[in-house]
């Protein structure tokens, strides 16, 4: 089958008006676009990179949602109040309440709406600080991004929603009484909006902004495109917008950073069993506590990182890792000395931690960490494999301040009439560390929502 492949227009063929415009072409923008136009709305997205999907092609875990049908489908009874309780939690009780609930209730409702659009996720994972396989993805147990994007530009160019790249907007328009009229594309071009959502996602790959509100992250590399500059958070100030918690920066504990580029390693292959060690083989964290925490202990060892360790059963659980091993980040060994003497670490404590590991697996009991999720299988099955990560900056929970209808508020905490916010651009949801699986349940259910705040005052 070939491989689909869409076709984005370039800016001089936009027209002078739409009813609502969509700045960004990631998960949140894609997503809005389609609900508002299947609100009855015109509809244009604009992008400033020639590529679309912007950060959520490079997501892999999944959609976390909780009493989804897909759930009951797998006998996982699920509670939507343990969601929030534990997303309210992992994010330092810091979140914003409102908001917190419409995601909550609204995230398996959004699971529906893929799978009316035929982007089905039907397999669940496990991702930290949550207590049940919340994190829905693909049925190939591929990564959920790079489905979800494709999945969202099949149904935009089914419905002739036209995207345009390398359009970059350098200004938001405002009439006389400071409501957003429109945009202005590339410093020239003036298109006219009854409404506009800024999808425009974080500020990861900006270290001048995060030089600002975090001036000890600067010099950490980045699981960020090169794209996520902020300029959504920019525009947004021009025109007055309040922005919030920005020094809220979660650090990724498991990439790899070795090379020119780097590249996130999914949560889901900890989620599937996968363990971590030190340079003596020894487990020091529950691999699957909150990302901050787990992150924090990498960085303590002051050992040049750490290893993700797991074997031939867990890799066929996680599509993503072909791709690692593809682009050679994945160490292999026949055996667990082998593995050791490759990376470098004690073999006789490897062989001894993954022994203890994999009781504790059979036990369902870890005295040693506590660790209670992502034990459906020990490190058992020939070959072994290691990956080599360290923290990186990968996700900005602080951003735009909105409401649950995703209405942007000013300097005064009074909405900003025309202009909507939805995804990493905004700020409130996921307090001081966000829950792995908690983004991409965050593009589908903000956006659709923006999606239909915007419809329904293009609608007047």
């Amino acid at each position: 089958m070939a491989k689909f492949v869409y076709e984005a227009k370039k800016i001089n063929e936009a027209d002078s008006e739409y009813d609502v415009v969509v700045i960004g072409a990631g998960g949140t923008g894609l997503s809005a676009a389609l609900q508002a136009h299947e609100l009855g709305a015109s509809v244009a997205v604009f992008e400033k990179n020639a590529k679309l999907g912007g950060n959520t092609s490079k997501a892999s875990s999944g959609m976390n949602a909780a009493e989804s049908l897909v759930q009951y489908d797998h006998g996982i009874i699920d509670s939507k109040e343990d969601f929030y309780k534990e997303t309210l939690q992992g994010g330092g009780r810091l979140n914003d309440r409102e908001m917190l609930r419409y995601f909550v209730d609204h995230a398996p409702l959004a699971v529906d709406w893929l799978a009316e659009h035929e982007i089905a996720l039907t397999d669940l994972t496990i991702t930290g600080g949550m207590s049940q396989k919340r994190a829905h993805r693909p049925a190939s147990t591929a990564p959920v991004g790079g489905y979800l994007v494709e999945g969202l530009l099949k149904n935009i160019q089914k419905e002739d929603i036209p995207v345009f790249n390398e359009a970059k907007i350098t200004k938001l328009l405002q009439d006389e009484d400071k409501r957003i009229v429109g945009i202005e594309v590339n410093g020239t071009k003036q298109i006219a909006a009854k409404a506009v959502i800024l999808a425009t996602g974080g500020f990861g790959a900006s270290q001048e902004i995060i030089k600002k509100y975090r001036p000890d992250l600067v010099g950490y590399k980045t699981t960020n495109q090169a794209g996520a500059t902020g300029d959504g958070l920019l525009l947004a100030k021009d025109v007055d917008a309040q922005l919030i918690q920005m020094d809220f920066i979660q650090v990724h504990p498991t990439a790899q950073t070795d090379g020119e580029r780097t590249f996130l390693i999914g949560e889901a292959v900890r989620g599937e069993g996968a363990i971590l060690v030190n340079r003596a083989g020894r487990r020091f964290v529950n691999e699957l506590n909150t990302r901050k925490i787990v992150s924090d202990a990498i960085t303590g060892l002051d050992e040049d990182g750490a290893y993700l360790i797991f074997d031939q059963g867990i890799r066929d659980h996680v599509k993503a890792v072909e791709f690692y091993d593809y682009i050679g980040l994945v160490e292999h060994g026949e055996s667990l000395a082998e593995l050791a003497g490759k990376i470098g670490v004690d073999a006789a404590g490897l062989e001894e931690t993954v022994a203890a590991w994999n009781g504790a697996v059979e036990k369902h009991a870890d005295q040693a960490f506590g660790r209670t999720t992502g034990m459906d299988r020990g490190v058992t099955k020939a070959p072994f494999f290691a990956i080599h990560v360290h923290p990186a900056i990968h996700y900005t929970m602080g951003g735009i301040h909105i409401n649950d209808e995703t209405q942007v508020l000013d300097s005064n905490g009074k909405v900003i009439a025309g202009l909507f916010a939805a995804g990493e651009v905004s700020g409130g949801l996921h307090g001081n560390n966000r829950i792995g699986g908690n983004s991409i349940a965050e593009t589908v259910v903000f956006g659709r929502q923006a999606g239909i705040q915007a419809a329904k005052l293009a609608r007047g």
